[in-house]
């Protein structure tokens, strides 16, 4: 499932050695998906009682991972996409995105894959599975047909102990295990099967224990997880104590280094089905319970914004005046969910270079916003920018005008109201663009606030892929002692939604500007 690149660390305190009886990217894997589901030690040899209602449509889960001393060196997204009627059998679609950012990306491990598992309803065990695995600039594409009779005749007339019913792989593991009851004292015995290997496991529920995370403290189910390869990783998950079992957070040790995967967000927006005919589970209370702070269901409340959850602008771009692009931006509107105790909106973007480009980037900032005023309260910037690489955190607390690294826990004193980079991007679309008025904001850019003025020059006729589209120019200033320098242009539709059609600017490196790739279909 994880594939690793890796190349010669260039970092000072990045561990250079990588093998072990379990190398990184398996045991990630491990502790991330954990293990595929056997029967527990009962008198009765049977499988374990099946919940469906921790398959909830729609759920969608984030973690972050922190490695070392490296903060947020990856994220894993965990997706109930639905239930119908897939390559002609009933299931469930489970998807999972897996990535490292920042210096891990580079040096230890790159991952940026994807992975859709097709599941019967009824035992929560594969039929089909779909990877796709990116390394550098190549893609790769497999896809699994379980052999596996469906339903009731998956499972065998008797079970020993320990032997696994059905054959799971790693992104089913994790919804099967939350599918089970997890009682107190219990032991479950489990093997994973990946890419060809297989790993045994033993899983000890220890007791319950309060969590801590950056979305709630939860009553959770503690457990050991035993790896029958020889080393010990110590390995821990914690699941909520409800019916829904979700992993809050799982610690594990190797080659000296803790890695801690914690629970970053959480959002449920069950989706229409195109069959009725299919009964969907869905709980009433659709989050597992935190305390003091439980998740709530946010995602139905309608946003009066231009523009949707789940939108994503695509974007090529061009140095000068060539033809060639040499690079790419992506501005993605993820989700909007329960993100370090606050209600809020996930804003992604990622830029890279691609050819024999000047200066090799590859930065990613995501930005954590109040739905409502687009205010972030977090920051989270992985920028790779030919030899400067950084990895950086900001809490931003915009009652009390300040922002926090996580890192050095520096407090850096903002107006009230300040955006980041990202959400600035998004809060221009909702200025009055006359001509000529300006708007002013103030935008936390990386050490310290700035001022930044949107001013709408005038209207023009752009020329986009062939197309010609009316648009408004605007012009982007600082407070900066040469307020104009960068010369920063952004080309927006006429429409409501200002969809930002081109941007342009002029850096170190000359003029460079980035042109959308579609221009989305407005939907009512």
């Amino acid at each position: 499932m994880f594939a690793p690149v890796t190349t010669s660390p260039y970092h000072s305190k990045v561990q250079p050695r990588l093998r072990a009886p379990l190398t990184l990217a398996q045991l990630a894997a491990l502790i991330i998906c954990l293990t595929t589901v056997a029967g527990a030690q009962q008198a009765a040899a049977n499988d374990p009682p099946f919940n469906v209602s921790a398959y909830r449509i729609g759920e969608r889960l984030t973690y972050n991972v922190n490695y070392s001393h490296f903060i947020s060196a990856g994220h894993i997204e965990l997706f109930v996409a639905g239930r119908d009627k897939f390559f002609g059998r009933e299931g469930i679609q489970l998807k999972a995105h897996v990535e490292t950012n920042g210096v891990v990306n580079v040096a230890v491990l790159s991952i940026n894959n994807d992975y859709t598992t097709y599941v019967f309803p009824d035992n929560g065990l594969p039929y089909r599975a779909q990877h796709v695995v990116r390394q550098a600039d190549k893609t790769s594409e497999a896809s699994i047909d379980y052999t596996q009779p469906a339903g009731a005749n998956a499972l065998p007339a008797k079970l020993n102990v320990g032997e696994t019913a059905g054959t799971l792989d790693l992104l089913s593991a994790v919804y099967r295990i939350r599918a089970m009851p997890l009682a107190q004292r219990s032991t479950y015995f489990t093997t994973i099967r990946n890419e060809g290997k297989e790993y045994r496991a033993e899983i000890k529920v220890t007791g319950r224990e309060l969590i801590n995370t950056n979305v709630g403290s939860y009553d959770a189910i503690a457990t050991r997880v035993n790896v029958k390869s020889g080393e010990d990783y110590n390995i821990r998950a914690y699941f909520s104590d409800d019916e829904w079992h979700v992993p809050v957070l799982i610690t594990a040790r190797y080659n000296g280094a803790n890695i801690q995967i914690e629970l970053a967000g959480s959002a449920l927006i069950a989706p229409p089905r195109s069959s009725p005919t299919h009964p969907v589970v869905v709980p009433s209370d659709p989050l597992p319970t935190a305390t003091p702070t439980p998740l709530v269901r946010t995602s139905a409340t309608p946003l009066n914004l231009p523009f949707k959850i789940g939108e994503q602008l695509n974007y090529r771009v061009f140095m000068g005046t060539a033809t060639t692009s040499v690079g790419s931006m992506s501005f993605e509107i993820k989700s909007r969910g329960r993100f370090f105790n606050r209600d809020g909106l996930q804003l992604v973007v990622s830029a890279q270079t691609i050819g024999p480009a000047a200066i090799g980037v590859r930065d990613q900032i995501t930005s954590y916003v109040d739905p409502e005023t687009l205010l972030p309260f977090r920051t989270e910037l992985n920028l790779s920018e030919g030899k400067y690489h950084t990895a950086r955190n900001y809490n931003l607390d915009q009652q009390r005008g300040a922002a926090t690294s996580e890192q050095s826990r520096e407090r850096i004193d903002i107006p009230v109201g300040t955006h980041d980079m990202i959400s600035a991007f998004y809060a221009l679309r909702t200025f009055d663009l006359t001509i000529q008025k300006p708007n002013s904001i103030s935008i936390m850019a990386f050490h310290r606030p700035r001022t930044l003025t949107v001013k709408a020059l005038k209207r023009e006729t752009i020329e986009l892929n062939g197309q010609k589209i009316p648009a408004i120019m605007l012009q982007l200033m600082t407070d900066d002692p040469q307020p104009d320098r960068l010369q920063i242009r952004i080309w927006v539709g006429e429409d409501a939604r200002h969809l930002p059609l081109r941007i342009a600017a002029v850096t170190e490196v000359g003029p460079v500007h980035a042109d959308l790739i579609v221009v989305p279909v407005a939907t009512p």
